[in-house]
């Protein structure tokens, strides 16, 4: 998958988040008997603190991994400067391990050490192709809480626009049918079957939104 489709992919699945947190919060209100001024409001605050809550863990998962990489390049080049002769074996092990011959194996990995010593060590021992830039986490956030926002302001549509008796059902209608098409775009960016794709994402997120409902209607 190209860094492309797995950034669309991974958005996709924000705005499913946002889909099916903000209607199942509001499916549970509404199975409360909430007003329809409360159900407006409920849909607000879903859709802030999912988009902060997402925004958040993205933030510290990309900055985890961040100092988690620049940490392996600096014992890396460490190494490099103290035993450059024992990083060129190991690399050159590690092509014998993928079934090249030995000196075929050494051939390539000192031409490799040759060009970019510390990229080629990064790359075939930790599968780091480009360290993370200084600006990804906060990135990521942002992309992530736009995501989720995107997909909470269906729901938040369909409490605006419809009246208090039709809300729920709204709502329901609405979430189902944009979970079918983040869903299919979801399938198609990660090359995954799209009637199992759709058949999982509804699944999900029609169940949430009736328990949630069910949860309203026998707590109050």
């Amino acid at each position: 998958m190209g860094r492309a489709r797995e950034l669309l992919h991974g958005h996709v699945v924000d705005a499913n988040d946002g889909i099916i947190a903000t209607a199942g919060v509001l499916e549970g209100f509404a199975g409360a008997g909430a007003s329809e001024s409360t159900l407006f409001v409920a849909s607000i605050a879903a859709m802030v603190a999912g988009a902060l809550a997402l925004a958040g863990t993205k933030y510290v998962e990309q900055a985890s991994e961040r100092e988690r990489q620049l940490a392996l390049i600096a014992e890396e080049r460490a190494e490099l400067a103290a035993r450059p002769d024992d990083e060129v074996a190991e690399l050159a092990a590690h092509y014998e391990r993928k079934g090249l011959e030995p000196d075929l194996a050494r051939r390539v990995a000192e031409q490799l050490s040759a060009a970019d010593p510390l990229g080629a060590q990064l790359e075939t021992e930790h599968g780091i192709q480009e360290p993370m830039r200084r600006s990804a986490p906060l990135v990521e956030a942002l992309a992530g809480a736009v995501a989720f926002t995107l997909g909470a302001a269906v729901p938040f549509v369909m409490v605006s626009v419809f009246p208090a008796a039709l809300e729920a059902w709204a709502v329901a209608v609405a979430a189902a049918l944009s979970l079918v098409v983040t869903a299919i775009v979801g399938a198609r960016s990660g090359g995954t079957s799209i009637v199992r794709g759709v058949l999982r994402t509804l699944s999900i997120g029609v169940g949430t939104m009736a328990v949630s409902y069910v949860s309203g209607l026998l707590l109050f």
